[in-house]
């Protein structure tokens, strides 16, 4: 029986693999730019002077990161473990679950999702609170935009984002995510952050609980189940299979 291939998209992983190199042209670039400041100005958003401040810089090849994340091809579920380090996470699963007893519990009753199920998307997403991203969100939604990866999905996030800075009374370009722009230990891209998120500090723990399963509830009543409400969370067979195998492991923990 042939294996099925399975594209798998990483943010936090980088492999080298080989790929034609992208070379986008500066001229387009700056023009693809100066669109968004015409865009964003007009709507009342001081872009000219966030491109000026110091912090503002184009993450370089940003197209050719997503391209090879997106070349990744994992053969199995055990593999897919693997690449993620999930039995790194799995060890780690019993300490969050103790830590953290008090906030899942009240995510569990306040939301109706499983605690266990609202850890093993914490822990996949970004191994419980290690990773938080080494990049700026303005940084990369404008960077995709100026090498026209994406750009219509890049504008609509970058605004969203501006949105939630404004509303929270953050500094844009003080903010972390990964290449791709998705920010806090649940990885929400600026979209997801204005409609589910509790809470501002995007790196307190309860705001993650709860947020996960703001997030999950929504999508339970979309879709009717929990399990495919994960899948909503990253339209992936094997990413759901892995966050409900870890959500299995913290059930284990609870019960012993």
């Amino acid at each position: 029986m042939k294996k099925t291939i399975i594209i798998l998209f990483l943010f936090f992983i980088v492999m080298p693999l080989p790929a034609l190199a992208f070379n986008p042209d500066p001229d387009k670039m700056k023009e693809n730019i100066k669109e968004l400041e015409e865009y964003f100005e007009a709507k009342g958003y001081a872009f000219n002077k966030m491109i000026e401040d110091s912090r503002f810089k184009l993450v370089e090849d940003i197209t050719g990161k997503f391209t090879r994340a997106a070349e990744i091809k994992i053969e199995n579920f055990e593999d897919y473990q693997s690449v993620i380090n999930y039995e790194r996470k799995r060890d780690k699963i019993r300490n969050f679950m103790n830590e953290y007893a008090a906030e899942l519990e009240s995510a569990e009753k306040e939301y109706g999702i499983p605690k266990h199920v609202i850890a093993g998307i914490i822990g996949i997403e970004s191994e419980f609170g290690r990773y938080r991203g080494s990049y700026n969100p303005f940084n990369a939604y404008v960077s995709m935009y100026a090498e026209g990866h994406r750009s219509e999905f890049a504008k609509a996030q970058l605004e969203e984002l501006l949105i939630f800075a404004k509303n929270n009374e953050l500094d844009v370009l003080a903010m972390e995510s990964s290449y791709a722009g998705a920010m806090s230990y649940a990885q929400f891209i600026p979209y997801s952050l204005n409609r589910w998120w509790v809470g501002k500090d995007l790196y307190h723990m309860p705001n993650n609980i709860k947020s996960v399963a703001n997030y999950l509830a929504h999508f339970k009543g979309v879709t009717g189940s929990v399990e495919k409400a994960v899948f909503r969370y990253n339209p992936s067979t094997m990413y759901t299979k892995v966050v409900l195998a870890l959500a299995d492991e913290a059930v284990l923990v609870l019960d012993e």
